[in-house]
């Protein structure tokens, strides 16, 4: 299901980094993200609640310009 906030998402696996790009086209790098977070939400059903309740506030991040 396409997701209303996040447009895309892909995992770094050797610097535990999520990058997440935002539909407002917005760049985010989540670092020290366990590999099981990523894959738990590729299979979320909701990106966006996922992103939120379990990745926001929980991992240091970096805007990417």
């Amino acid at each position: 299901m396409p997701s209303s906030v996040v447009a895309a998402f892909n995992y770094d696996a050797p610097h535990h980094t999520l990058n997440v790009v935002y539909l407002s086209g917005k760049k985010y790098a989540y670092k020290n993200v366990p590999e099981q977070v990523y894959l738990d939400m590729k299979d979320a059903f909701s990106k966006g609640t996922f992103l939120n309740q379990n990745i926001k506030g929980k991992y240091p991040f970096k805007k990417i310009n």
